[in-house]
């Protein structure tokens, strides 16, 4: 049983999450919810968590963040790799640490597993390790490309095919291992787990319409490229941090990567990190689908009429009347 599963089994703590896919709007939302709920703010993006890593991941900044208090962020050196098992392990001891504050638990983020695991506390076996079996993945990449090697678990798992992106190597080959070791995939093993929360839980999921989110997701890119992100990138492998390090293969920084090794100029490594952030978005968006529990608003539409909305499923569901206001706690 994972620790999540052990929280609070007398009464079960309030968490409320926000998802959604990138550019969607969530940090605007998640600061009035948080204020409104008297809350504090769970990263859920697996690499807002690495320092220096701050343009590419779209990381709010300190002065930003209106005194609300936000955790796993900067947490880890990029030369280090963060799981979402460690994911699991920070959250099993922050919800309770912030319920123990009268403060309410929120989870903000698009990293799917990342959320999910928590929300539904799911225990992930440790079924081991082939090192063997990993180099000689590796090798296959380097011979035949990523997307031969992406092709070669979508043969086994589809469903973790259609997820990952075929520059996220580890993911892809931790995949491949799980199925070679257990003969079964790791879409089957999600599947299994069982989708009941060891929390009081509340799920709001903002979307918009499939051509406004990407117009905004070309725009932000437009941005990152004007806030610094070549600088940022070059200044992390300046610093040491491998190319092929599992913090650089968020996006942003693997399509730059190409551009200072001089594999692409810099319009045509903007353009894929343009495209490839379009089907990451894609991606979340088919992941969110399968969740459930999800209260779906689109964020397109008037802001202010959603904020209400909102708070009224947030009341509905944990049954409190709350005045929004931040001197109050559930």
């Amino acid at each position: 049983m994972s620790d999540l599963q052990c929280i609070n089994k007398v009464e079960k703590p309030k968490l409320l999450v926000l998802i959604g896919p990138t550019a969607v709007g969530k940090t605007k939302m998640s600061l009035d919810l948080a204020k409104a709920w008297n809350a504090e703010i769970i990263s859920g993006d697996s690499i807002q968590v690495y320092q220096g890593m701050d343009i590419g991941s779209a990381k709010i900044k300190l002065e930003e963040r209106e005194g609300i208090p936000h955790h796993l962020i900067d947490i880890c050196d990029p030369l280090q790799p963060f799981s979402v098992a460690e994911f699991q392990e920070r959250c099993a001891a922050l919800i309770p640490a912030i319920t123990d504050r009268g403060k309410l638990p929120f989870i903000v983020g698009g990293t799917g597993l990342y959320v999910e695991s928590v929300a539904y506390g799911y225990d992930f076996a440790d079924v081991g390790s082939d090192e063997l079996f990993r180099e000689e993945q590796a090798e296959f990449a380097r011979k035949f490309g990523a997307e031969a090697l992406l092709e070669k678990l979508r043969l086994v798992d589809q469903g973790s095919a259609l997820r990952l992106h075929a520059n996220d190597q580890r993911r892809v080959i931790r995949a491949l291992e799980i199925y070679h070791l257990t003969g079964t995939t790791l879409s089957e093993q999600l599947e299994g787990q069982k989708k009941t929360s060891p929390f009081e839980l509340c799920i709001i999921g903002l979307t918009m319409d499939r051509s406004v989110l990407y117009s905004r997701i070309n725009e932000r890119v437009d941005t990152m490229i004007a806030e610094g992100l070549v600088e940022e990138v070059k200044g992390l492998l300046d610093r040491g941090v491998p190319a092929n390090a599992v913090s650089m293969q968020g996006l942003g920084y693997k399509e730059i990567v190409l551009y200072l090794q001089g594999d692409l100029t810099l319009e045509e490594a903007v353009e894929l990190l343009k495209r490839d952030t379009r089907r990451f978005a894609k991606r979340q968006l088919s992941w969110f689908r399968h969740m459930k529990d999800i209260h779906w608003i689109d964020s397109s539409e008037n802001f202010h009429k959603n904020l209400d909305t909102i708070h009224g499923i947030i009341a509905g569901k944990f049954k409190v009347n709350l005045e929004y206001n931040s001197n109050q706690s559930l």
